[in-house]
Parts: structure tokens; sequence; C-alpha cells
């Protein structure tokens, strides 16, 4: 994703009708200072380069992508607002202009690509971001000039968002319902022994079912052990963004009995694309093990809207995070992956799916194909009370994604009788320490998320 381009990249401009316009300097700042329906260019005018000045979105390899027609596109936002193909490297002027060329190649008969519908943002569409920058700078704007392009959407999710709609009919009126959550695209499970050797044509985030230890003739080699806290923190990290998150987990392995305890989790306060600050981040996240005498155990990432089971890609990362923690002197260390889904609508309730997984390697006889994923067994350790250590992170967190553009609209609605807040008390309510005195502290949290918009 982050491959150097050609030394003399082809700029492609077309972009079809709805291309944007270039601004000068000057007629950005007249953008921000003017309203109403009669506003300059309230809709062309709002461009990736606006969005990036303005801090709405943040320059980064692969933090744009394309669906289409099972399809999938990945991007490099630059620095001053154009976009790198990655598998070529080309470079394009607008969303539309690239949305536009990878449409025409699945369908040659495309006529315009609908950029800012159909190209997302680290997993949010552009529009939205557009929306967002309009409520900031005009907020007597005509809403209607945003979502024209979000009129024309693809193909593959028409029929979706006309099914959604027929449902939310008979939703009272009112009601701020995240329907649009609804509309993704669900992405169907694959059984591990259909996948075969790999194929470098397979979408890597082509989620796989986990397979039993018992159904590949192993036992378990570890026990785990996860105290409830970790679970609360990890659980609120993967609540607060549309976008995915990860952390790191830290505990202690202990050889003879073979127990694995997993004490405390380290959420990453960063994007997953920037890579710039993320080695600062882990940095610190080690000086945290240290100092409290914890060793890394394992690490988890959300999947905000799927089920909680590992895409091709996770394999891959857990296998390798399994090697590195093996280290170099042939011991061996359990490595443990959690991934956790907050808001699939598959989920019983308002709690998060939480999956730990392990992946064992495949059969030395077929080293080209992918690692198994393996569910773990895990013993839930209650926690007496919420820790300092924890409602501190909370709170860093609640810093870090305040002003964020994909942070959850806790006020909305997750389903037609739960609020997002609703939801996220719910989830975190199954965590409970046993010293019931840690709702008053929540409650304290609860309140600055619902004063983050």
């Amino acid at each position: 994703m982050g491959s150097e381009p050609p030394s003399s990249p082809q700029v492609v401009e077309d972009g079809g009708e709805e291309d944007e316009e270039e601004l000068s300097g000057g007629e950005e700042a007249d953008l921000r200072s003017s309203s109403g329906r009669g506003s300059l260019l309230t809709r062309r005018g709002i461009t990736l380069r606006v969005l990036l000045k303005d801090g709405l979105v943040e320059p980064g390899d692969g933090v744009l992508a394309i669906h289409y027609l099972g399809k999938n596109f990945v991007g490099d936002l630059l620095n001053d607002g154009k976009i790198r193909w990655v598998e070529t490297g080309q470079i394009f002027n607008s969303p539309s202009a690239w949305a536009t060329h990878c449409k025409r190649l699945v369908n040659p008969a495309k006529k315009s690509g609908c950029g800012w519908a159909s190209v997302r943002y680290r997993g949010q569409k552009l529009v939205q971001y557009k929306t967002t920058w309009l409520h900031k700078y005009q907020p007597s704007a005509d809403m209607s000039l945003v979502s024209e392009e979000d009129d024309d959407e693809d193909e593959e999710e028409g029929k979706t968002a006309v099914q959604a709609d027929e449902k939310n009919k008979n939703i009272k009126p009112g009601l701020d319902v995240m329907v649009s959550r609804r509309t993704d695209r669900e992405r169907i499970p694959v059984r591990y022994c259909s996948l075969g050797t790999r194929d470098a044509a397979r979408d890597p985030h082509t989620l796989v079912e986990l397979s039993a230890f018992s159904a590949i003739n192993r036992f378990q080699p570890f026990n785990v052990a996860v105290s409830s806290n970790v679970l609360l923190l990890m659980d609120f990290h993967c609540h607060l963004t549309t976008s995915e998150v990860v952390g790191y987990l830290g505990g202690r392995w202990d050889t003879n009995t073979q127990l694995l305890t997993v004490l405390r989790a380290f959420p990453c306060r960063t994007r997953l694309a920037d890579k710039d600050s993320a080695s600062a981040v882990e940095e610190e996240i080690c000086q945290n093990l240290f100092m409290r005498g914890l060793s890394l155990v394992g690490w988890y990432h959300s999947h905000p809207r799927g089920p909680a089971l590992p895409s091709l890609q996770d394999i891959d990362s857990q296998m390798d995070h399994q090697l590195r923690l093996q280290g170099s002197n042939n011991g061996f260390q359990p490595c443990l992956g959690i991934i956790c889904g907050p808001y699939y609508h598959g989920n019983q309730g308002v709690a998060s799916t939480i999956t730990p997984f392990w992946v064992v390697p495949p059969p030395e006889q077929r080293p080209n194909d992918y690692g198994i994923p393996v569910a773990v067994e895990v013993t839930y350790v209650q926690d007496n009370f919420l820790t300092s250590d924890v409602l501190n992170e909370m709170m860093l967190l609640v810093d870090y994604y305040r002003s964020a553009p994909d942070l959850v609209q806790f006020s909305q609605y997750w389903c037609p009788d739960t609020t997002m807040m609703d939801k996220i008390k719910g989830s975190l309510s199954c965590h409970a320490p046993k010293d019931q005195a840690y709702s008053q502290i929540l409650e304290h949290v609860y309140s600055q998320l619902s004063n983050m918009h």
C-alpha cells in the first residue's frame, strides 16, 4: 500500500460532469465564510484539499477505498488532496475522477463515478465528511446540495438501501436513526476448508469461520484467563468510532501451569494507517507494560459493523504476532488475538460479540495454505472494582476521538428503541465489576460522551 509511485505518474483528470472544481486559497477562505443556499460552490467547491486543510481528513497510505461490483480498489490520499491508486501509481485529481476510472474498468458502460458517494475514507463515505464540513462552516446551507450525489448509490448497494427504507417507514418520526449503517453490505464468512492454496486475487477482507481445536485433532495448547476490566476497556474503545481500532494486551505467561493471564488492555490512540505516530504510540505502550511488570501477550481490534470473525488479513497478522512473541529462543509463548464486533446487527441483544482466536500453522506439506483460525476457550475473571488506570484510559480515549469525523453519534439510534448510548451502556454492563460503585464512575464518562458532538 505504501509502494512508491512511478517516477512520472499519469495524472487522470476525467471525472465526468461531477468532477470538483479547483479553488484558489482565497476562494477556499470565501467558501468558509459564505453561507446559505447561494453560497459559493456549496457542493462542488468542497474538495479533498479543503477537507485536508480543515483537518477533517488526513493524508495517508491506503485510507481510501472503492467497492464496486465485487471489486476492491485502494488509494492513498496525498498531501495536496490528490489520490494515488495503489495498484498502478496513477494520480487522480478528485474522488470522481478515480471512481469513474475504476468503475469503467469493471463496467465500461458506466457514465460517472459518483465519487463522493462511492469513495470511502477509513470506511466512511466521503460525502459524510462533506456534510460535516457544511455543518461546521455553513450551518444554514441547504443539505440537499450534498445529498444529491448520495442518491446515486452503487448498483450493488441500491437494492439494500431500498429495503432499508421500506423497513424504516414504520419507525417513529423524529428519531435520528442510523439507516446508513444497515445498508452496508454484509460480508459472508467462508469455511476454512473452502480456501485452499493462497490466491493473490482473493479479497484479503474475506471473513473465515473459526474451527475448533478438536476439529483439527488438536488440544488447545494453553489456558487463558481474561480480566473483566480488560473486556470493559476494549469494548468501550471499539464503541467510540465507526472505523476499526486496535490495541494491545498485557499480562503474564506461566510456563509451569501453561496459563496465559490477560490483565490489561492498552488502546492505541492512533489511526490504523497513521505510520508516523504508530511507533510513538507503541513505544509508550511498551513503557507502560514494563512499568507494570507485564508482558505483551496479545492484541485486539474491532470489526465495527461486521461479524467478529478474522479476515484473511487478520489471520496473517495473528500468525506474524505469534512468531514475533515466540522470539529466537524457540520457547513457546502464546499470543492471543481478540476481535470485537460492537455494532453488528447479527449480535444477540446490545452486547458486543467478543471472539478470542489463535492461528494454527498450515500443514508442512501445504506451506502455501492459509493458517487455520481456531476458537480459544477463555475463562473470564470478574474484577472487584474499576481501577483508576482503566478510568484514565477511558478519558484519554474520549479526548482523542472528541473531534473525530468518524465518532459515533451517541444520540442517534442503533435500532428503533435503542440509542447508541443505550447500546454502549448495555454492552459495558456485561463486564461490570463486583463493586456496584462503578456505575456512578461510568456515568461521568457517559456524560462526557454526550457532550462530544
